[in-house]
């Protein structure tokens, strides 16, 4: 009878605990939802893109994740840091195909969802021309 009564109180106290409390605990993203954080990151870093940071959080935010849980320091950075590293190498074996996919697929007018993928700013500097010397 003792026994009882404690696991009544025990779950009579779990469910008197705010909501915030139980909302901790969250399931691990879909491995689709941390393929595609690390698709734009890889067509960002290799095509030189910027991220349109508020386009791609709602995209996140439809496949239940936030854009915390996936960066760098998120608890599931990691994995999304090695899909990042395997994309950007096979991006990168075919740059400018690679390039105008992922445009016409997440660039200003992309066929899946616009403007997640914007040109690289004018604000940075342009990239180095090769040297070229006058002919002797």
């Amino acid at each position: 009878m003792f026994v009882r009564s404690l696991s009544a109180a025990g779950l009579a106290a779990y469910l008197l605990l705010p909501a915030s409390a139980q909302a901790q605990i969250r399931n691990a993203p879909s491995p689709r939802a941390l393929e595609f954080a690390a698709y734009i990151f890889a067509a960002s870093n290799v095509c030189g893109y910027r991220i349109g940071t508020e386009e791609f959080d709602a995209l996140l935010e439809k496949q239940n994740v936030r854009a915390a849980d996936v960066g760098p320091r998120g608890p599931f950075g990691g994995r999304v840091q090695t899909i990042f590293a395997l994309m950007s190498n096979q991006m990168q074996l075919n740059r400018e195909k690679a390039c105008l996919a992922v445009a016409g697929e997440y660039g200003p007018e992309g066929t899946i969802t616009k403007n997640v993928l914007l040109p690289a700013s004018a604000e940075a500097p342009p990239a180095a021309a090769p040297e070229t010397k006058p002919a002797q």
